[in-house]
């Protein structure tokens, strides 16, 4: 197909696309309900208790039994991927390239299936879940390519400038050595397996734990790597409760280096762990934003609008770059609030799987209390809902998490402008200029994406006064959302992320690797 699948072009999609995840899903759905177990050191295992996974969508809708792993299963993966390390971390550069290639092939063959899974999984449209199967392939892909046109991070050096002897240098990046990636719930495919692809392109084994709302993704990633070859206990994949499985990969000897997607709390539990043993260990954890969009009185307002809805609800405001707050110039504010309240309104809501409908439900029980919690919030304190704020629970939706999209405005002391929501609300704020509305948004303990409407001048303030690590002008495909392998870097800045360096950005390889500066003489 001519036609390249990312987040900022599935608003278009050819009609084959719809096709193919048709057929898909009708396949799928006719074989719900399997044991899938963990995979430890190339083979699968079953275990004594699983969990029994609905979808959001239905809760009647069994999607599978799923092992739970033990502290045993743990100490398992774990060994396998340490006595796999040295054969890994010896296998010459080409040869760990075309594995990752085969994984990416493998992904790219498997799109639609894995696509269908996910979109029942987690509650994501048709779009959003090819998308983000798509992204995984890129991402292995693009780290292979990455890595090898660094030559593995092999550098000579200057000799030393001695009369007598030949003294030669070299940089050479070695590979930590067993790596765990925990994964969240909202991209359990693409946060499991970019991180995975470049532990593994790097010459560190992995052991990853999915999100326990969300296994299936991950099974389905193991599944790809499997079949692509790779040894035995050089990717291992267990599923469980942080307090149980977390913990004990988190305090495990053989843990070389963590990579974590989740909430601050829990990313600054990993983060301090992980420097307070003997020695520090790499931590790479991405923590949740709390990302503003500022709409100037030079804006184009049918494209803020568009940007707005897209990144506040698309996957129901469950993106950690999803846009949950609004400084817009009060001269502008009343028609930019019609404008959204327009769009809200004309948002197709129930099973996401259907070609018809945008937005689905939010993926959890917890999530869905949570709306329920900050709507009634949202009225406190001086704010006031213009759109939404309810539970949909009639004909279709009965079963599922379905809550409306959300809007809501509030003064700028409201205490829901500081905390992270992660479902389908989005505040306003009214503000007299720019400088207001930068001061506002950089007023935050995160600094993951931010996103203006406005003119040349207001872009060049906004760039250069923004505190956040991905940002957006003028985009109308999501005034926050949408980063993409290859196109922009993601990765925050403050409470959003502890390395300041950007996902698929120049420098994210070298994380997974410490230098040894080498010297001989002759």
């Amino acid at each position: 197909m001519n036609f390249k699948l990312t987040y900022a072009t599935m608003f278009n999609p050819l009609a084959e696309m719809h096709t193919r995840f048709d057929a898909a899903l009708a396949e799928l759905n006719r074989s719900l309900g399997a044991t899938h177990p963990l995979y430890i050191n190339g083979e699968d295992r079953v275990t004594a208790k699983h969990d029994t996974r609905r979808s959001p969508i239905d809760q009647r809708r069994v999607l599978g039994h799923f092992s739970l792993a033990t502290v045993d299963d743990v100490n398992d993966a774990m060994a396998a991927a340490q006595a796999a390390l040295s054969g890994w971390r010896a296998t010459p550069m080409e040869e760990r390239v075309r594995s990752l290639k085969r994984v990416a092939a493998l992904i790219e063959e498997r799109v639609y299936d894995i696509g269908a899974a996910m979109s029942l999984e987690v509650g994501k449209n048709r779009m959003e879940a090819l998308g983000e199967v798509q992204e995984t392939a890129d991402f292995f892909n693009l780290y292979a390519d990455d890595y090898a046109g660094h030559n593995g991070f092999d550098n000579p050096l200057p000799d030393d400038p001695l009369p007598d002897f030949r003294s030669h240098n070299r940089s050479v990046m070695k590979p930590y050595g067993v790596w765990v990636v925990i994964a969240p719930y909202n991209f359990p495919f693409a946060l499991a397996g970019g991180p995975v692809a470049a532990a593994l392109i790097t010459g560190n084994t992995v052991v990853l734990k999915t999100a326990t709302d969300t296994p299936w993704s991950g099974r389905l990633l193991a599944d790809c790597i499997r079949d692509a070859g790779l040894p035995c206990g050089v990717f291992n994949y267990l599923n469980g409760g942080g307090s149980v499985v977390g913990e004990a990969l988190l305090n495990h000897p053989n843990t070389a280096g963590i990579t974590f997607t989740g909430s601050v709390d829990v990313g600054m539990h990993i983060y301090r762990t992980m420097a307070s043993g003997v020695y520090p260990r790499p931590c790479i954890a991405e923590m949740g934003g709390k990302n503003a969009c500022i709409v100037t009185a030079n804006a184009d307002l049918d494209r803020a609008a568009d940007g707005i809805v897209r990144s506040a609800f698309g996957l129901s405001g469950q993106k950690c770059s999803a846009v949950s707050r609004i400084y817009v110039d009060d001269k502008v504010a009343d028609p930019l609030i019609k404008k959204l309240q327009e769009k809200i309104n004309a948002i197709t809501i129930g099973d996401p799987s259907r070609k018809e409908n945008w937005l689905g439900p939010v993926t959890t029980a917890s999530a869905l209390k949570n709306y329920e919690r900050y709507s009634k919030e949202l009225t406190e304190n001086g704010g006031r809902i213009l759109s939404g704020g309810k539970r949909l629970a009639e004909g279709e939706l009965t079963h599922g998490y379905f809550v409306a999209p959300t809007l809501a405005e509030a003064p700028a002391a409201h205490p829901l402008f500081k905390e992270e929501m992660f479902v389908p609300i989005t505040m306003v704020c009214r503000v007299r200029d720019r400088a207001e509305a930068i001061r506002l948004a950089n007023d935050s303990r995160f600094g993951l994406t931010a996103g203006l409407y406005g003119n040349d001048d207001d872009a060049a303030y906004f760039f250069d006064n923004i505190e956040a690590g991905v940002t957006y002008v003028n985009r109308p495909q999501g005034a926050t959302t949408g980063a993409w392998p290859g196109y922009q870097p993601f990765g925050g800045w403050k409470g959003s992320g502890s390395s300041g360096k950007g996902i698929a950005s120049f420098y994210y390889l070298a994380q997974y690797l410490r230098e040894q500066s080498q010297t001989k003489v002759e």
